[in-house]
């Protein structure tokens, strides 16, 4: 079964305001770009995809992940991964630590063993091979997005959603990493909703763009 997000008959309210309409299928590997000003309701969809809409937000409408109602789930049920602007690891845990942190809980034995395995063969992937005892603050800035990625990608999500994740890598890093992401979204067929200002991220997508306005 392809998997898919849909966006059923949404209507997003801030106080009495409505912010945005929106009515929207994303199949696996598509990626969908929302772009707008600040204000315009970017940030409160990915909150109300995954559940976190603040309280003075309202909305109306559905979230469906591969054919299943999610939007009375809690946030952890979602299976929703995100991927912010931040790296936001955590610094007492190591690069491996950061990713197995987020890594589904199995009770096989041999598990801990597996577990490095597909971390260690994770990293390779990307180019930091040999980097999982290494502390997360002494990576670059792209090393870090690589790492937030792996932890994203390694927690099993069933959509993933990138909140403006490239905007504060300089120009030629931030190319190299949304290739990377965008390719692995693509092989793991996750459908995506990317939220960003920059014009050369919506045509990097290679997918849909919805503009929001003020």
């Amino acid at each position: 079964m392809q998997s898919s997000l849909q966006i059923k008959d949404l209507h997003l309210y801030r106080q009495d305001e409505l912010l945005l309409s929106l009515d929207e299928q994303i199949t696996g590997g598509e990626i969908l770009t929302v772009m707008g000003p600040s204000g315009s309701g970017k940030s409160s969809l990915l909150n109300w995809l995954t559940g976190t809409l603040p309280n003075n937000f309202a909305a109306t409408g559905e979230v469906w992940l591969n054919d299943k109602n999610v939007s009375h789930l809690p946030t952890h049920l979602r299976h929703i991964g995100v991927l912010y602007q931040d790296a936001l690891l955590f610094s007492h845990l190591s690069v491996a630590g950061n990713i197995a942190f987020a890594m589904p809980k199995g009770n096989k034995v041999g598990n801990k063993k597996q577990r490095r395995e597909k971390i260690a063969q994770a990293l390779a992937q990307v180019g930091l091979a040999g980097m999982g005892d290494r502390h997360p603050d002494n990576l670059s800035g792209g090393q870090q997005a690589r790492v937030a990625l792996l932890r994203t990608l390694l927690s099993e999500p069933k959509a993933i959603l990138l909140d403006e994740p490239f905007s504060k890598l300089d120009t030629q890093l931030r190319v190299d990493t949304r290739q990377l992401v965008f390719e692995q979204i693509r092989t793991h067929k996750l459908p995506a909703i990317m939220v960003t200002h920059d014009h050369s991220d919506a045509e990097a997508a290679k997918g849909k763009v919805i503009h929001l306005d003020l």
